[in-house]
């Protein structure tokens, strides 16, 4: 991480005053034992205090933040619910954690225009809870979307179980409202479905809390489908499960869902919600099909025959909405589950092309053997996002640093079959400095470039994404300060 700033450090005082001028009563926090509670985000085995946290509650407040800090030059990481996998939000020992809890209002609900207007701080659920009574939802579902933020999401670009067939969170967000370093307020986007220009939208989401403050979400909602229903299927070899995953994809069917688990992760889940689950199987898919009655069942019937001949040996099809919700339900608490089950865990994130999967698993079973740590796989296996569990313990010296070195051989091993550093976790600390395993130094320096535009002088979360970070002047920007340019009477083209 960057190394902290002596002088910001020495004027905490002095910071703490301002910001409270601008966000009264409890909403700045500077005690040590209440910043305990932000140090760390989902990726636990790295901590930090942060220097100060704010709370605002109105975007009048974060631009003024914001302002006041650019000014100041005080770094500030942006954070929702904290749930980050990749210490995205890892605090600054020299920077303010700025806290979006606090925006948590569902602000319009439009069903004529299928969308709806919320602040970051909403849960993904919270969405759908929401407007399920009228028959709609938010079709990105992440693990964590109990806990998860809107805000968070579009940071990650989040996807869940259902991004198959329905999207990645940048799939399913139409406007947003940001503010910038220098607290300038943006919109971009709304309830329209397109806009002309360079595509801003796509732009932030996913950019990590390295470009703005994102204050308000227009988001997308879809219709319930007429008929959902899910289909297990279990097999004798992790293999033959993915070999199944990419003969259903060919044969044209694009499932609602397709996730798969492995034996470890099979037990972990069933011993958790007593879902079902055949234990005797080494991999488990989770095939949910969605549309009209008919559609589904013909579909069912086809990837039947497809598991069949993939060797299949297990087989259950769900009888009726309570029993496709149990399905589910195990495979959205395999995450907590293990943790049941291993004193630690680390949870990898990497995405490869659907038929390399049977070669990606048996290479990384080699890859557990050399490490000597065990994993619990479960994969959004439909698009190809992997999520194994590394488990381990980090009281033993040395296991947290053989399981980075484990994760980061399989993170490589994705990128080397044709495949990404993270489907949606983000890069954050955790994937930093293997960025250069996927891009080149001209790469990197182009996307360093889109920061400088929008954060000239690298405050809002540095020291995540980029393995390292270049001045802006080394990047060939050129400052015009007060309308003189440097240098003037060098010839210009």
């Amino acid at each position: 991480m960057p190394e902290p700033d002596a002088g910001t450090i020495a004027r905490k005082s002095e910071i703490v005053a301002a910001l409270q001028a601008v966000v009264p009563g409890e909403g700045v926090i500077f005690d040590a034992e209440e910043l305990a509670a932000y140090e760390s985000d989902g990726l636990t085995a790295y901590r930090q205090p942060p220097l100060i946290v704010v709370l605002p509650e109105t975007v009048e407040q974060v631009s003024a933040v914001l302002r006041y800090c650019n000014e100041q030059k005080v770094k500030v990481v942006p954070r929702g619910a904290g749930t980050s996998l990749s210490g995205g939000s890892l605090p600054l020992a020299d920077g303010i954690i700025l806290g979006l809890g606090k925006f948590n209002r569902i602000l319009d609900i439009d069903y004529d225009n299928r969308c709806a207007v919320v602040q970051p701080g909403v849960t993904n659920l919270g969405i759908t809870k929401a407007v399920e009574h009228r028959g709609f939802y938010y079709a990105p579902d992440p693990s964590s979307q109990i806990a998860c933020s809107i805000g968070g999401n579009i940071a990650e670009n989040s996807g869940g179980v259902h991004c198959l067939k329905y999207g990645l969170t940048t799939n399913n967000v139409l406007g947003i409202e940001l503010v910038l370093m220098d607290g300038t307020v943006m919109r971009l986007g709304g309830k329209h479905l397109e806009a002309e220009g360079y595509d801003l939208l796509g732009l932030l989401t996913g950019s990590e809390g390295l470009l703005g403050v994102v204050t308000e979400v227009t988001v997308r909602l879809l219709r319930q489908p007429a008929t959902a229903r899910a289909l297990l299927l279990g097999f004798e070899s992790s293999e033959a499960a993915g070999d199944c995953v990419a003969a259903v994809i060919a044969a044209g069917i694009i499932p609602g869902g397709m996730e798969m688990m492995d034996r470890p992760a099979i037990h972990a889940a069933e011993d958790f919600v007593q879902a079902g689950y055949p234990r005797y199987v080494e991999a488990l898919l989770i095939v949910e099909l969605d549309g009209p009655e008919a559609e589904v069942d013909y579909l069912i019937f086809r990837c039947s025959e497809i598991a069949k001949a993939k060797g299949a040996v297990y087989e259950r099809v769900s009888k009726n909405e309570e029993e496709r919700a149990v399905f589910w339900a195990g495979r959205k608490a395999a995450f907590p589950a293990v943790g049941r089950i291993s004193p630690d865990y680390y949870c990898m994130d990497g995405t490869i092309p659907r038929h390399r999967l049977p070669e990606v698993l048996r290479r990384m079973r080699e890859l557990s053997e050399h490490y000597g740590l065990r994993v619990a796989n479960v994969f959004h296996a439909g698009d190809g996002n992997l999520h194994p569990l590394i488990l381990y313990d980090a009281n033993v010296p040395g296991e947290l640093e053989r399981c980075e070195a484990f994760g980061a051989e399989i993170l490589k091993l994705c990128v080397e079959v044709g495949g990404v550093l993270t489907g949606e976790h983000g890069v954050g600390v955790e994937k930093r400095d293997l960025m250069p395993s996927m891009f080149s130094e001209i790469d990197l320096k182009q996307q360093q470039r889109v920061k400088c535009a929008f954060d000239p002088d690298h405050l809002l979360n540095p020291g995540k994404v980029f393995p390292q970070l270049h001045r802006c002047a080394e990047l060939g920007r050129m400052h015009i300060h007060r309308g003189q340019m440097p240098f003037p009477d060098i010839p210009r083209f």
